[in-house]
């Protein structure tokens, strides 16, 4: 690896407008053909700021200083035409949320279309096609999605599209900011092993900005850690993992190997199970289906016999008993998150019952369903998204008790005060008046459990709760979530493609894939001993750090 380095970073400080701090503070290192750089930290460490200037992405009027310098040329020397060639030709970006880089009224063959030819106005549509077919299947999807838009692909089905946009001019680097942040482990292992295996095919650079030391110290060379805006330790990913020098470098270790543990210290190695016999489930959901048919454009329609359809949720049964967590874990696109949606009749089912305190939920009205979510409430994925940013937390926190009609306003407050303090977020006073953007992913996660809580739920469904956020503030999260569930009595359904939380925090895990559950045990003996062949492949996949 000799000779001029293919990406460079020298000195670079960048501080945004009206800031006092700097985002990035003399920040160094280069990276050669065919080299994988992990770049690592909390959020707000300056990492996808990086990510940002090397594509010269950053807002005007930001200052920067210092040099990026790709095959030696200047960066910030590119005029707007440079510019919209390097970005896709040269180096290809891949962002965490990739539903806010899609256009929802494109099809997702439209989008690579519109992206070949943007690039290489030569090729014909049919050419196109045929390029980006190979690419999409290269991430795992099938030619019949192509006709489909963004809303209808899973959070993690989105990723992969925005893979294969990445993918489809042949960058020599790609830039990955949190690229698996939504997805499930195999799915996650099957791109990053793609994009490795192309980087040393190809010679591509590979910077792979991420919280996620597990995953990084699988698929990268290299490893630099990122604090306040600042490299604080860099080397060979090996020297880092088993000798790290910095203190910040061993408390991100201290907090991934956290909910990295064996059996007898796992967060609910407590058995629920004693007493179990003699309860009636919470929940008892039977041969429960979601159906949803692809209806096709009229010719289609006119040529088709049978409208293709998707089995979301096939026939799926399972109990839940009250103080229990189960854990309900498979592949994104594998009907996780329609099924939770299912179960709060937000879709009603194709077929199939769901008892939940002796009510038959899918026979009641629209009205009688609504003052039953006062029992089952849910945590999303994105606090962010879920959250009214022109709401205040105390509004939002509140909204469900006025809604219910639960409480008076004054009510309201004081109840909203003291769920503040049991979610720990204080001073109390201060929290109240904020807004959202004024909170870090943590604090927003724990206003949107305060949210789901406030209307004393019996059962709370956990859509990957923690998946966006930090190790160690995803392990101060899952410890909140437990002593809230001892506290309020409560009883989780926790939706995770994390093997290892599902494993620290859940009594039971059932496996689902393709709209069915393949196997369903309690947690240890499912990693122990998992029988189902889908089960021992998810086990396989999830990335370990093994020090």
């Amino acid at each position: 690896m000799n000779g001029q380095p293919l990406f460079c970073v020298d000195e670079l400080r960048i501080q945004y407008p009206f800031s006092e701090t700097w985002a990035v503070d003399r920040v160094s290192f280069t990276l050669q053909k065919g080299e994988k750089l992990g770049l690592v930290g909390e959020s707000g460490c300056g990492k996808s700021t990086m990510g940002k200037a090397a594509m010269g992405l950053l807002p005007k009027l930001t200052q920067i200083e210092g040099k990026i310098e790709f095959q030696g040329e200047s960066i910030f020397g590119l005029n707007a035409e440079g510019l919209r060639k390097f970005r896709g030709e040269v180096v290809g970006l891949v962002f965490q949320d990739p539903m806010t880089r899609l256009d929802p009224l494109m099809t997702i063959g439209e989008h690579c279309i519109e992206t070949l030819q943007a690039h290489r106005p030569q090729l014909s549509r049919k050419e196109a096609k045929t390029i980006a077919i190979k690419t999409l299947e290269k991430v795992n999807i099938p030619p019949n999605r192509w006709g489909q838009y963004p809303h209808e692909f899973s959070g993690g089905m989105r990723q992969r599209v925005a893979m294969a946009l990445a993918l489809l001019l042949n960058p020599k680097m790609i830039i990955a900011d949190e690229p698996t942040t939504a997805l499930d482990v195999t799915v996650a292992a099957e791109i990053l092993q793609e994009l490795t295996r192309l980087c040393e095919e190809e010679e591509m650079g590979l910077l792979l900005i991420s919280h996620d030391l597990a995953m990084v110290g699988e698929y990268c060379d290299r490893l630099a850690v990122m604090n306040a805006g600042k490299i604080v330790e860099m080397g060979k990913m090996a020297d880092i993992l088993h000798h790290p020098q910095h203190d910040y470098t061993k408390s991100l270790l201290k907090a991934a190997l956290h909910v990295q543990v064996e059996e007898d210290e796992s967060m609910n190695s407590d058995s629920w199970e004693e007493d179990k016999p003699d309860k009636k489930p919470l929940l008892t959901v039977n041969h429960l289906k979601q159906y949803f048919t692809l209806e096709g454009n009229f010719i289609q329609q006119f040529f088709s016999k049978e409208p293709d359809v998707i089995k979301a949720v096939d026939d799926v049964s399972f109990e839940l008993y009250s103080g229990e967590i189960l854990g309900l874990v498979g592949e994104s696109g594998c009907g996780k998150s329609t099924l939770s949606r299912t179960l709060l009749q937000l879709l009603k089912a194709t077929s199939g019952s769901i008892h939940f305190l002796g009510e038959e939920l899918t026979q009641l009205s629209e009205r009688e369903m609504r003052l039953k979510r006062r029992q089952i409430q849910m945590i999303f994925q994105d606090p962010n998204a879920c959250l009214n940013p022109l709401m205040t937390v105390g509004q939002s926190i509140a909204d469900p008790l006025l809604i219910h009609q639960l409480a008076t306003v004054n009510e309201a407050k004081k109840q909203v005060y003291k769920m503040l303090e049991r979610v720990k977020l204080t001073p109390v006073e201060d929290y109240y008046h904020r807004y959202p953007k004024e909170l870090s992913g943590g604090q927003q996660q724990r206003v949107a459990i305060a949210r789901a809580l406030i209307t004393k739920p019996k059962l709370v469904i956990c859509d990957e709760p923690v998946s966006m956020l930090d190790a160690s503030v995803q392990a101060r999260v899952l410890d909140l979530m437990s002593e809230l569930k001892n506290d309020f009595d409560l009883t989780y359904l926790f939706i995770t493609h994390d093997l290892w939380v599902a494993r620290f925090f859940c009594h039971r895990i059932a496996v689902m894939n393709q709209g069915k559950i393949v196997e369903i045990g309690e947690t240890e003996s499912i990693f122990r001993e998992p029988k189902h062949p889908y089960t021992q492949k998810l086990l396989n996949a999830a990335p370990l750090l093994a020090i």
